[in-house]
């Protein structure tokens, strides 16, 4: 099954994710079809917080990809953010 989840990168207690579309039964941090986005948590001042390519992920969504239960909120905010 093709899920649309969050890939860790970033320091020791400075993370960073990326947010991919990956077969599920790959690692966390494993190989991925596309990356659509990504999301920093702890951004502050004018560096961005979360930059998410929704035509992309509502495509992929379409075609029967899942997302998890924190790509999904993202999702929504940055669907608010786009309007």
């Amino acid at each position: 099954m093709v899920k649309i989840r969050l890939s860790r990168g970033g320091a020791k207690s400075r993370p960073f994710y990326h947010v991919i579309v990956t077969d599920s039964r790959n690692a966390r941090d494993g190989r991925n079809i596309e990356r659509v986005g990504y999301f920093n948590p702890i951004a502050t001042g004018k560096e961005v917080r979360l930059e998410l390519d929704t035509v992309k992920v509502k495509s992929w969504v379409e075609k029967g990809a899942q997302l998890t239960e924190k790509v999904k909120s993202l999702y929504k905010e940055a669907s608010k953010q786009a309007a």
